[in-house]
C-alpha cells in the first residue's frame, strides 16, 4: 500500500533521521547556491583588496604562530611576559587590519561592508573573535588581571580566531570546487 503524496511530503519535512535513505525515503540535496554570483566573481577579482586579503590573511597566521608560542611559552614557564605581550597587541593590530580591509572588500564585492549572506556566519564569528582581542588589550592598557589570567584570555581570542580561519577557508575552498565544476561545463558550452 503506498502512502498518499501529502502525507509522505509531510513526514519528509518533518523525518530528522540521518539514515532516511535507508528506509526508503530519499530527499533530494537542495543545489548549493554558489558562493559568488558572474558579477561578484568579476569585481572580486578586478578588486585591489583580493590581493591584499591575500596578503594579510597568511602573514596574520604567520603572526598567530609565533604569537602563540610566545604565549604557551609564558604560561609554562612563566618567562617572557613582556614579549608574549607585544606579540598578541601585534596580532591584534593585525587582526584590525584584515577586518577593517576585509569590511572595504566585502562591500565593493558584495554591497555590503559587513554580513553579506555568502560571508553572514563568518562575519557573525569574526565579531566573536574581536570581541576577544579586544577585551584582551582592554585588559592589558587597563591593568585588569595578572599576566597568567591575560595570557588566558589571549589563548581564548585565538582560539576563536582557529576556528573563523577555519570557516574562511571551508569557505574558500569550496568556492573553488564550485567555481572549478562550473570551468569544464563553460568549456562544453564553448
Amino acid at each position: 500500500m503506498r502512502t498518499p503524496h501529502h502525507v509522505s511530503t509531510l513526514l519528509d519535512a518533518l523525518d530528522s533521521a540521518p539514515w532516511g535513505a535507508v528506509s526508503g525515503r530519499r530527499q533530494p540535496r537542495p543545489a548549493a547556491m554558489p558562493l559568488y554570483t558572474p558579477a561578484e566573481r568579476e569585481r572580486r577579482d578586478a578588486s585591489p583588496w583580493t590581493i591584499v586579503q591575500g596578503v594579510l590573511a597568511p602573514l596574520q597566521f604567520a603572526v598567530f604562530l609565533v604569537s602563540l608560542g610566545l604565549v604557551l611559552n609564558f604560561l609554562a614557564t612563566g618567562e617572557g611576559l613582556a614579549a608574549a605581550t607585544a606579540s598578541v597587541i601585534v596580532k591584534t593590530m593585525v587582526l584590525y587590519t584584515i577586518m577593517v580591509t576585509g569590511s572595504i572588500w566585502e562591500k565593493e564585492v558584495f554591497g555590503r561592508w559587513l554580513f553579506a549572506p555568502a560571508f553572514f556566519w563568518e562575519d557573525v564569528f569574526s565579531m566573536l573573535v574581536l570581541a576577544l582581542h579586544t577585551a584582551y588589550l582592554a585588559a592589558v592598557l587597563t591593568g585588569f588581571g595578572d599576566g597568567q589570567g591575560q595570557m588566558l584570555l589571549a589563548l581564548a581570542a585565538y582560539a576563536a580566531y582557529v576556528v573563523n580561519a577555519a570557516q574562511f577557508v571551508l569557505k574558500l575552498r569550496a568556492a573553488r570546487q564550485q567555481e572549478a565544476r562550473a570551468v569544464p561545463m563553460g568549456r562544453i558550452a564553448a
